[in-house]
């Protein structure tokens, strides 16, 4: 069963992987993923060599100009992989994504990108942290798995953010991380035209420079400020003969948190499922404008009472004001699918791990990790979870568990690479030792045409 899961797992690298690279970077790619996934500790190229033992046989250098010199785009992997997600795993006519960023946290005068970032996962209200690192942010499809109960989130699309200080040094123009996050669901646009696009993003990407005329295929489901000014659509233009463009907002309305707390109105209450658990939810609605984030749009606007925390309530919207409460509910709640992913993917993958310090080889290593997740993940849905090298080890103490995780995922493909020789057979020659023979040749080639 290892030999067809590992030449399953090979046919999908070719898949995917293969239209974007060179044959030798194909080669080189698969010696380097097999060791990424092979590695236990702290991840690197190296590391990789040495897990595959590819080091005494290879140079290691060969596989560092994969990242830092080849030619490859992880925006065209990214492509592919997309178009194998919605084949294996369906999107039901409808592209679901999410976009968020995340700190990979590392440190060295020289390596490229790197920032002084707010650490959102060890700051509070009180207390703000901040680590020097990278800044991604990152696309994912949404998408729902056989073997789990929950929304997974498969990346396909990546920037690496800047800080204003980081720029200036460098003399480029600084980029937020908004206008980043368009770049993406622009580019994503560009890979889907005939069909709708649902994007879940939390507040911080809920503006205008991310809602600025979107295509009316993309609807936004966010997070909205209690204190956002709405209003009522524009009355009907009249035939006056009046000079003068239409309006384009109605009356002025009261503020969300001012409609939480006016007892006048009413909590109504509906069932949802968030977060894998069943709830019951109490919300207000109504449909307003938010003129400031998303301009002229019609949104259906939801504040919902939480039982605990220090929020009261907070507020949800969508851009398909014809939606439900409980559809708006469930479809945001689905971005927390990107939130396991940056964990995952730090904690198991080494997505933050990458030694690496050229601009070139910084930006492609924490995307290779990405997109290498996402193939792990479609891997095991096309029928890898019904073998037995999917069967997790027992665990009496943990006999209420459901599903399986990203960590069965990874267990699966390192029994499936376990043993296994992954150096290309016809390029086993290239040992250290005859490089080395081969260098000193051509110094001493160079030395007599010199003299």
């Amino acid at each position: 069963m290892p030999t067809s899961a590992l030449r399953s797992l090979r046919a999908l690298w070719e898949e995917t992987f293969r239209p974007g690279l060179t044959r030798p970077g194909f080669d080189n790619f698969v010696v380097i993923a097999a060791g990424w996934l092979l590695t236990h500790g702290t991840h690197a190229v190296t590391e990789a060599l040495v897990t595959t033992r590819v080091a005494a046989r290879r140079h290691h250098e060969a596989f560092h100009r994969f990242f830092s010199r080849g030619t490859w785009s992880p925006d065209v992997i990214g492509r592919w992989i997309f178009w194998r997600i919605t084949d294996t795993l369906g999107t039901d006519g409808v592209a679901r994504i999410v976009i968020d960023d995340t700190l990979a946290a590392k440190k060295g005068p020289h390596v490229f990108g790197i920032g002084s970032h707010l650490d959102a996962v060890r700051s509070t209200k009180r207390q703000k942290v901040f680590c020097f690192g990278h800044c991604w942010v990152v696309l994912a499809v949404i998408v729902r798995v056989p073997f789990s109960t929950r929304t997974w989130a498969l990346p396909v699309l990546f920037r690496l953010y800047r800080t204003v200080k980081e720029c200036t040094r460098r003399g480029v123009a600084h980029r937020k991380k908004t206008e980043l996050a368009r770049d993406l669901l622009d580019e994503f646009c560009l890979w889907v035209t005939d069909r709708r696009i649902e994007l879940a993003a939390d507040s911080a990407y809920c503006n205008d420079t991310v809602t600025c005329d979107l295509p009316e295929r993309v609807v936004l489901f966010g997070a909205m400020r209690p204190d956002a000014v709405i209003t009522d659509p524009p009355p009907p233009v009249a035939c006056s003969g009046k000079a003068g463009r239409p309006r384009k907002r109605g009356r002025l309305l009261r503020k969300p948190e001012q409609i939480a707390r006016d007892g006048r109105t009413p909590w109504r209450s509906t069932e949802a499922v968030l977060y894998g658990r069943k709830v019951t939810v109490r919300f207000k609605t109504l449909c307003a404008q938010w003129y400031r984030a998303t301009d002229t749009r019609l949104l259906r606007i939801v504040i919902v009472a939480t039982d605990s925390g220090a929020m009261p309530y907070r507020i949800f919207f969508s851009f398909d004001a014809s939606l439900d409460v409980r559809a708006i509910l469930e479809t945001y709640a689905g971005r927390w699918g990107i939130e396991v992913f940056f964990r995952e993917a730090k904690q198991l993958l080494g997505f933050g791990d990458s030694q690496a310090r050229k601009e070139a080889a910084v930006l492609r290593v924490a995307p290779l990790v990405g997109l290498l997740y996402s193939t792990l993940v479609i891997w095991f849905a096309e029928g890898v979870h019904l073998t037995p090298i999917a069967e997790p080890p027992l665990r009496p103490w943990y006999s209420h568990k459901r599903g399986l995780c990203f960590a069965d995922v990874l267990r699966a493909a390192r029994r499936a690479l376990d043993g296994v020789d992954i150096l290309v057979p016809c390029r086993h020659s290239d040992n250290l030792h005859k490089l080395k023979h081969r260098s000193r040749r051509r110094r001493e080639t160079a030395l007599d045409i010199a003299a």
